[in-house]
């Protein structure tokens, strides 16, 4: 990704920057390599929801994932069309539930039989007939963080295969909701294909199961948790999708007529964003040296909420600095407002521009105002 250091060196820190030429071209590049195919595309907002990343993939022609009602919302407004947007998420709100059938979204992602419920007795008493995909739990490790695993038995997302039955019974005989898929989702920053054959070697059984019992599905929707090289932004700046779609095509056997539905999030924005930080001290330790930035852990959670590393760069030091070891860390009163430890940069002064790589997802979505500090300023260019 490119970056306009004297544009960057004018505008406030700290700055969410964007290259639009890099989404561009990771939204290209998925539509080269379903083009033809029953595949669609449901972008997770929730990895960025800024507005101007928003209508640049919505321009593109992908559908839009929400978890949320505003998200649902602000999917509408940045140019989604409604009947492309997908509703996950285990706590919906009955007024987010109205939310999304007076919208005309394509389906609700639902999450178990109590959702099932309360949405059949909106339904009947707005006069919707809302489209429905049940989530099923498949109890798969994608050996991930823990914190972003969601495919097993002990977590709180999906229908157990063992209810799975009675939710499609209780579907099939609602007259105020339609039964249209089958929705999984097993984790975030999945680098491993290996997880993705294995969740559709498991669809597999079921999708044979119920057809030998009369009963077929329009969409399986596998969910999204393409990761991404945080370590190597350049050399990978857009991931293996190739790779993934011919995992999940080669491995998944679809009926005629059947639609594969994925929600890519991370994989479509992470490398395009960064966030830009200046240096406010460079503090002297006993033993170590300290880089200070106006940047903190309210602006990119991620280090701090999963032990996560963005790669480090100083883009306005001398070309012929001599390199140092330090220790970069944020402005907030807490210990673990650390970006990284021992990262080895050019000299470093007070002042200088410092890059957070890979930033573009679940970096702006998730920052707040704690310690009371302003949202960072975010740019498009």
């Amino acid at each position: 990704m490119k970056i306009d250091v004297e544009l960057a060196e004018g505008l406030k820190t700290p700055l969410y920057y964007y290259d639009k030429a890099l989404l561009e071209a990771t939204l290209g590049e998925i539509k080269r390599c379903i083009a033809g195919k029953p595949v669609k595309v449901h972008y997770a907002v929730k990895a960025n929801c800024n507005p101007k990343v928003l209508k640049v993939i919505a321009d593109a022609g992908l559908g839009a994932d929400c978890v949320s009602g505003r998200e649902v919302t602000a999917a509408i407004k940045a140019g989604f069309s409604p009947d492309t947007i997908c509703y996950a998420g285990v706590g919906k709100t009955d007024r987010e539930l109205i939310l999304g059938m007076k919208s005309g979204i394509a389906y609700f992602n639902v999450e178990s039989l109590e959702e099932l419920e309360v949405l059949d007795q909106l339904a009947k008493e707005y006069g919707y007939k809302p489209s429905v995909a049940l989530r099923v739990n498949p109890n798969i490790d994608a050996h991930t963080h823990h914190y972003i695993t969601t495919g097993l038995e002990e977590n709180k997302f999906g229908i157990h295969l063992s209810m799975l039955d009675k939710a499609v019974e209780y579907t099939l005989q609602s007259p105020n909701l339609e039964l249209v898929g089958l929705h999984f989702h097993i984790g975030s920053q999945i680098t491993d294909m290996a997880p993705f054959k294995y969740l559709c070697e498991k669809v597999n059984e079921l999708i044979a199961n119920y057809k030998s019992r009369g009963i077929e599905f329009k969409v399986i929707n596998v969910g999204g948790g393409l990761g991404i090289d945080y370590d190597e932004p350049d050399k990978n700046s857009i991931p293996d999708f190739k790779g993934y779609f011919d995992t999940l095509l080669s491995t998944l056997k679809l009926e005629p007529g059947q639609e594969l539905h994925c929600e890519l999030g991370r994989a479509i924005v992470a490398q395009c964003g960064v966030l830009i930080s200046k240096v406010t001290y460079v503090k002297k330790g006993v033993d170590r040296q300290f880089i200070i930035l106006d940047a903190g852990m309210n602006d990119l959670m991620r280090p701090a909420l999963y032990g996560a590393h963005h790669k480090i760069e100083n883009i306005t030091a001398s070309e012929n600095a001599p390199v140092e070891k330090y220790d970069v860390a944020g402005p907030i009163c807490e210990s673990s407002d650390v970006f990284g430890k021992d990262e080895m940069l050019p000299l470093t002064r007070r002042g200088d521009l410092i890059v957070l790589r890979s930033a573009g997802a679940y970096g702006e979505s998730m920052a707040s105002t704690y310690n009371i500090r302003t949202l960072p300023e975010s740019v498009l260019v």
